[in-house]
C-alpha cells in the first residue's frame, strides 16, 4: 500500500520517515519530496507497504501524531493519475 504523509517537519530525513513506519511493519520505501531546484523538502512525503493489514495499523496509529516536533497527517495515498501533465 502507498501512504500519504503530509505536514513534515522541513528538517525531517527519509531514514526518520521510515523508521516511524517500520514500527508496525515491514516498508519497502520512504521517500520525502523535494524541490528540484532548491533540494529542499517540500514538507510531504510517500511510504510503501506491502502488507495492507501493517499498512491500516500504520496510518491508524501515526496519523495526527508528531514526527520531528509537528503533527503529522497520514492517509492511503490516492493512485497517479492517469494523465501524467495533469494536477
Amino acid at each position: 500500500m502507498n501512504i500519504f504523509v503530509a505536514s513534515l517537519n522541513f528538517k525531517t530525513k527519509q531514514e526518520d520517515l521510515q523508521k516511524a513506519f517500520e514500527a508496525y511493519g515491514t516498508v519497502s520505501s520512504a521517500k520525502i519530496v523535494t524541490d528540484r531546484v532548491s533540494g529542499r523538502s517540500k514538507g510531504f512525503g510517500f511510504v510503501e507497504m506491502p502488507n495492507d493489514d501493517e499498512a491500516m495499523r500504520a496510518i491508524a496509529g501515526l496519523n495526527e501524531t508528531e514526527l520531528d516536533g509537528r503533527p503529522i497527517v497520514v492517509k492511503q495515498a490516492n493512485p497517479r493519475s492517469e494523465n501524467p501533465g495533469s494536477r
